[in-house]
């Protein structure tokens, strides 16, 4: 019983780790990344629809990102929707596709990227945090139905401990690793 638990507690927080490391794609660093336009929600026919279902994205130098749609009409609206990010970056469009041009991260913007970054991970150590007060909820249940002793118990909460730590230190490490990506000159 106290194994199922953990290897639920263990699964749900490697998703955890996996949306966080998704959502680390997201944030721009030095170089121009496919990953921060590819979930860009954009009005198509009246749906939003993520961009990456409607076009080909690509980079085809260090900080420059291609967009070629499928569709040719869809151009107007993937150029709106990039306007309305907030990723402060002015499309270029051309017949059939549209080029982003990264402009030069500044020491200012650099800073806000780092903060919205602390942000971010903060709100996934919150999701550990949770799994691990659930997975504990479960143990204190069990004890209770008197289906795992209290010496049990105390074990698996210590087990479940050792895999937050082991989480909330992955997270922190990618973390740090981008925000060097950010920093850097």
């Amino acid at each position: 019983m106290i194994e199922e638990i953990l290897s639920e507690a263990r699964n749900r927080m490697q998703s955890s780790l996996s949306v966080f490391s998704e959502t680390l794609h997201g944030i721009r660093g030095n170089r121009a990344s496919t990953a921060l336009v590819d979930r860009l929600a954009v009005e198509y026919y009246g749906q939003e629809t993520e961009l990456r279902q409607l076009s080909n994205i690509s980079t085809p130098e260090p900080m420059q990102i291609l967009i070629r749609p499928y569709d040719k009409e869809a151009i107007r609206a993937i150029e709106k929707a990039i306007q309305l990010s907030d990723l402060g970056i002015h499309p270029n469009v051309e017949a059939e596709a549209i080029r982003l041009n990264m402009p030069p991260l500044t020491q200012e913007r650099r800073q806000q990227l780092v903060k919205h970054l602390h942000r971010r991970t903060e709100d996934a150590r919150v999701a550990i945090r949770n799994i691990r007060r659930s997975a504990n909820e479960d143990l204190k249940e069990f004890q209770r139905e008197k289906l795992i002793s209290e010496d049990e118990q105390k074990l698996g909460q210590d087990e479940v401990q050792k895999l937050t730590d082991q989480f909330i230190e992955k997270m922190d490490a990618l973390s740090r690793a981008k925000e060097a990506d950010i920093m850097e000159l």
